[in-house]
């Protein structure tokens, strides 16, 4: 383990298609990261599991669920001592003791669906970014086909969905393919630019007759 650790740490790093050199610290998204910090975090689990903590752990990324906010206090006041002993601090500006529909973990949130059953969503977060992600590939000034923007948007909405998969919010991912399709439909009206040649193409696809300001 401590020679594959080294070969890691002694490896170079690409960016821009150009190998560099790297003389400290680990890459970021890199495979090490993880698996240092599932090494270094292991005495870190063992005294929640020990405490009988319900919580999930990615990397340093950590969430600890109790029953109220006085046991959060008391569980991040333990979670600080254990980290100090580890000569870790616990990054304040990102911690917080608060109910678990108001947190993410890994772009995942909560939410309380009717009956007051516990569901997953994707967390607001996560969903800002992606919709920007989207704006960005369906931009009108890029100059790019339709069939290209959507080869585009396709590689990275397959991705996307099969990291959400776990969300059980229908209803949102329904106002979401909704909301995409509005995006596509602004760069095809944007290519057609004038008004006849959008009033034929709309024909030629079968449209009905629009009311004034009804094709968007």
């Amino acid at each position: 383990m401590l020679g594959l650790i080294r070969r890691y740490l002694e490896a170079g790093i690409m960016a821009n298609g150009v190998v560099m050199e790297r003389w400290e610290g680990t890459p970021q998204g890199g495979p090490l990261s993880p698996l240092l910090a599932n090494v270094l975090l292991d005495e870190v689990d063992k005294e929640l599991e020990k405490r009988g903590h319900a919580f999930v752990r990615y990397a340093d990324d950590c969430n600890v669920y109790v029953r109220s906010r006085r046991a959060g206090e008391r569980v991040m006041e333990t979670l600080r001592r254990l980290y100090a002993r580890l000569r870790l601090r616990v990054n304040e500006a990102k911690s917080a003791v608060s109910r678990p529909q108001d947190r993410k973990f890994l772009g995942y949130s909560f939410w309380v669906a009717k009956g007051g059953v516990i569901k997953r969503r994707v967390a607001p977060k996560a969903l800002a970014a992606m919709k920007d992600r989207v704006r960005g590939i369906t931009t009108r000034n890029g100059g790019r086909s339709v069939k290209r923007v959507i080869a585009e948007l396709r590689s990275y909405l397959t991705g996307w969905k099969a990291y959400f998969r776990l969300a059980e919010t229908p209803r949102v991912l329904s106002d979401l393919d909704e909301w995409i399709r509005h995006r596509l439909r602004l760069v095809q009206l944007k290519q057609w630019k004038r008004g006849t040649t959008i009033y034929r193409e709309m024909k030629r696809l079968g449209a009905p007759r629009p009311r004034p300001g009804r094709w968007r």
